[in-house]
Order: structure tokens, then C-alpha cells, then sequence
């Protein structure tokens, strides 16, 4: 077990390896790095180091794993299971990837990308669309979380549909493990045959294996051509019909395809700035529809006219609105990638990220609704998603006027039941946000002895003294 980091010498000696300005230690520098953005754990450490080179992360991790101190890496704190949060009591140390944060190189003709783990995320997308590319990954915290801590829990975002999550959208790693060894497994390669494969160890891993120190990312020729249409639904089930519609019509064209119910676009118009419904009338659910196309803007342009008469001709869409400008098509994602924070003002909400077969998603919204009413009548339900792969945000908003922390007692309670339905169905309790400290016990709960003793075995072989980030995703034994 990792030793409490309390003596003030082997805080100098860490604080050494950074530099003084780099080594934080009063309270106030240390505090951004504690608070978890949903507000589920607070933490503490005595010292956040902030790491300007890959050899400076694998000198910390020598010391910590010389003196058997606990390291927690932490990209920008936007994870929602309290992955990146040091435990209280603990005595850990915060290690910030924030300053490595160069894009190393660009190959245009390869279509990759080598960019270090402190890169926001939308600086990557933004160099990509400089050289007339496109990295893919987009999520509502773009702005501000980080390519390692993407890697780290194996983000997927809106566009899975089309170019998978962080594990497809990558092509090597550089890493340090847990004894301050680098390996430096920079491929990038598309085939690579040359035995076990290492990176995918460390993608998801949630810095419990090493530090993702950079990565080669894939990159994909920017769209020619594209179309994005709001629609409004009677039912989640017309919503899967129009979505096989949809693949039909587009095939890998479709890029996107999220479900949003009226309450969320209540939420969402209600509290975030700018935002408005596109639709005169309201309607029970939304959809919304990207098309990308590789050829021109017109070949989008007849894809959605032509799925949207066929969708029509069957009555599978209520009222419609396709954006006309870039800046109506930002409008339209705003309101999707909104909804999670429009939530808060409502009040506590019990979040859940799963995930089933796409073609179970209405039976599923169904039969939750149906077990989290029978609880809790005056609920407010608010599923909305990635409906193209599975991936569902199933959140439970508090009744109006209750006291919110009685409601949010009840967190373990509504997982249970929710949970249970996605795992009858053959789905996942965590789609895209990971395990952190909030599912790490539902994990072993779930998972076969086999596939636990399995995690436990990586765990003990790369990180046999239990430094890194521990208390996440698999109990120390």
C-alpha cells in the first residue's frame, strides 16, 4: 500500500524535480486540482506537480515509486466518476499534465498526428482542420479537457457513430510506468502485427497502469460536404425506425445521431445562454442528424433531402429544421451538448452513462421510466444521447421543491435499478466516463471472478506497489 506523503524533506525532493514554480503547495494553487466538476468528491493532496517533459514525469515516478507515494495523474479535471480526484486522508500527489501541451508533429499525407497528453482537445481539432484534416473526437468539455485524460477513459463523445472511441482514433503511446521507466511506443503504424498490443492496456486504464505522456491520434480528410437536420419524434421507437432509415440512405455518411427528449430542450432553453428550440411546436422527442460527406456539399444535400421525403412519407417525423449556415449548425449542437449542464439549475440529478444494443434503446428508456416512476412518481427524467451507438445518458432530475441531498441519498438506490435493466439487456453500466471511485465496487460486482482476478493480475505486474492512482477502478488486494 502507497505510504501518506506528510514528510516536508520528501516534499522538497519532489517539488525539486519540477522546479519551485511548478510544485504547488498552498492551499489556494492546490484547490482547482481537488474539485470534481459535478461536485460527488472533494479532495485533498499536500502537492500538485505540474511536469513540463516526459522525462520529468518518469523522474517522479521513480522518487514515488522509491518511497511508495501515491501518484494521481489528472488531465483537466473534467472526468464524472472521481478518476482524476485524490483521495482525503490520503496523502497523494496531484500530477497535472497540463504543461505538456506541445503538438510534436503534424503528417499530412500519413494523416496523423503526434500530440502530448496536456493538448486540449480542441486544439487538436483545430490544428487537424489547419492542414485540411479532421480529428473526429468532439465532446461537450472540448474546451477544456485534455488528449491523456481522453485516452486515459477512452472518450467516445458524438461522433462514435462514424470513427469509434479514443481506442480507434489512436495509433501508439508513450508512456511512463509506474517504476519511471519510459516507453516510447510512438508508432504510427495502421498495421502492426508485432505481438501483444500494449497501448490498449493503457487506453481506459485510467492512469492506474502509467502515464499516457503522448499519443499518435488518427486523423481523417475534412468533410467536403455537410448537413445537419433537428427533427422532432413521437417516440423513441420512431427514432430507431428513422435512425435504420438514416443508415440506409447515408451509410458511413452519417456521422451523428443523438436522442433528446422535450424535457432536456426545456432544461437546456431555460438555462444556457443563446440557446433556443428550433421548432415552433413541441414535440415528445428529438433527433439530431449529421451527415458528413466526402465529396461535396450537394451529394450531403441530396442525402438529406432524400432521407428526410422518405422519413416523412412514412410519418417519422413530426417537423423538421436543416441548419442553413455553419453558425445554425453550431446553434443546433449547443442545444444537445448543453443539456448536461442545463440540468444543474434544476436541481440534484442522478447521473447514469450507459450503454445497450441500439436496437434495445427504446425498450430500455421504457422499461426504466416504468421502474424509477414505480419509486419515485414525481421524478423527472431526462435520457437523452448518442442513439447511433447505444450510449444513453440516463439522468434522474429531482421533483420539483424536494431537498436535495434526501434525493441524492438515493443515488445507489436508482443505480441499482437502472443498472439492472442495462445489464439484463446485454449493456454496459459505463459507456464513456469510466470507473473511477464511483463504479469501482458496482465494477467488481458485475464482472466475472475471471475477469476481476484478470484486472488484478495487470494491476499487480506494472504497478506492484499500488502508486498509481489508487482506489480507481480495480480495489487494492
Amino acid at each position: 500500500m502507497p505510504t501518506p506523503l506528510t514528510d516536508p524533506a520528501l516534499i522538497a525532493r519532489f517539488a525539486a524535480l519540477t522546479g519551485a514554480p511548478n510544485a504547488l503547495t498552498a492551499d489556494a494553487a492546490i484547490e482547482p486540482h481537488l474539485i470534481e466538476l459535478r461536485g460527488l468528491y472533494r479532495g485533498e493532496s499536500p502537492l500538485v506537480l505540474r511536469p513540463g517533459s516526459t522525462e520529468e514525469v518518469s523522474a517522479i515516478l521513480r522518487l514515488a515509486h522509491e518511497t511508495g507515494t501515491a501518484i494521481v495523474p489528472q488531465g483537466g479535471n473534467t472526468g464524472l466518476v472521481g478518476g482524476q480526484s485524490p483521495r482525503p486522508g490520503q496523502g497523494e500527489i496531484v500530477l497535472s499534465l497540463a504543461r505538456l501541451n506541445a503538438i510534436r508533429s503534424l503528417d499530412p499525407v500519413g494523416q496523423t498526428m503526434v500530440a502530448e497528453a496536456g493538448v486540449i482537445l480542441a486544439q487538436a481539432q483545430q490544428a487537424a482542420s489547419e492542414a485540411g484534416l479532421l480529428f473526429p473526437l468532439s465532446l461537450g468539455s472540448e474546451g477544456s479537457c485534455q488528449i491523456g485524460g481522453n485516452l486515459s477513459s477512452n472518450a467516445g463523445g458524438t461522433a462514435v457513430l462514424a470513427y469509434g472511441t479514443m481506442r480507434q482514433l489512436c495509433l501508439g503511446l508513450e508512456v511512463v510506468l509506474p517504476d519511471g521507466e519510459i516507453w516510447n511506443g510512438l508508432r504510427a503504424l495502421k498495421k502492426d502485427n508485432t505481438g501483444y498490443d500494449l497501448r490498449d492496456l493503457f487506453i481506459g486504464a485510467e492512469g492506474t497502469l502509467g502515464v499516457i505522456t503522448a499519443a499518435v491520434l488518427k486523423l481523417w480528410p475534412a468533410p467536403r460536404g455537410h448537413e445537419t437536420i433537428y427533427a422532432g419524434v413521437d417516440t423513441p421507437d420512431t427514432a430507431l425506425r428513422l435512425f435504420r432509415m438514416a443508415q440506409d440512405y447515408c451509410g458511413p455518411s452519417l456521422t451523428g445521431f443523438e436522442l433528446m427528449p422535450r424535457i432536456g430542450i426545456e432544461f437546456t432553453t431555460r438555462h444556457i445562454e443563446g440557446v433556443r428550440d428550433p421548432l415552433g411546436d413541441p414535440h415528445p422527442w428529438y433527433v439530431l442528424i449529421d451527415i458528413s460527406s466526402g465529396q461535396s456539399q450537394e451529394a450531403a444535400r441530396a442525402m438529406l433531402e432524400g432521407l428526410f421525403v422518405a422519413a416523412e412519407a412514412q410519418g417519422l417525423i413530426r417537423d423538421a429544421a436543416a441548419a442553413e449556415t455553419e453558425a445554425q449548425r453550431q446553434a443546433f449542437w449547443k442545444l444537445r451538448e448543453s443539456m448536461s449542464w442545463a440540468q444543474k439549475p434544476e436541481g440534484g440529478s442522478i447521473k447514469h452513462d450507459v450503454s445497450v444494443p441500439v436496437a434495445l434503446v427504446p425498450a430500455f428508456l421504457a422499461r426504466a421510466d416504468r421502474a424509477v416512476k414505480s419509486v419515485m412518481s414525481d421524478a423527472r427524467i431526462v435520457a437523452f444521447g448518442h442513439m447511433g451507438d447505444g450510449n444513453i445518458h440516463y439522468n434522474i432530475s429531482q421533483p420539483p421543491g424536494a431537498d436535495t441531498q434526501a434525493f441524492l441519498a438515493r443515488w445507489k438506490e436508482m443505480n441499482g435499478i437502472v443498472h439492472g435493466i442495462v445489464l439484463e439487456l446485454g449493456g454496459s453500466i459505463s459507456a464513456e466516463h469510466g470507473i473511477g471511485q464511483l463504479k469501482r465496487d458496482e465494477l467488481a460486482a458485475i464482472r466475472s471472478p475471471v475477469e476481476m482476478a484478470l484486472m488484478h493480475r495487470i494491476k499487480q505486474a506494472l504497478d506492484p506497489r499500488g502508486i498509481m492512482n489508487p482506489g480507481k477502478v480495480v480495489a487494492a488486494r
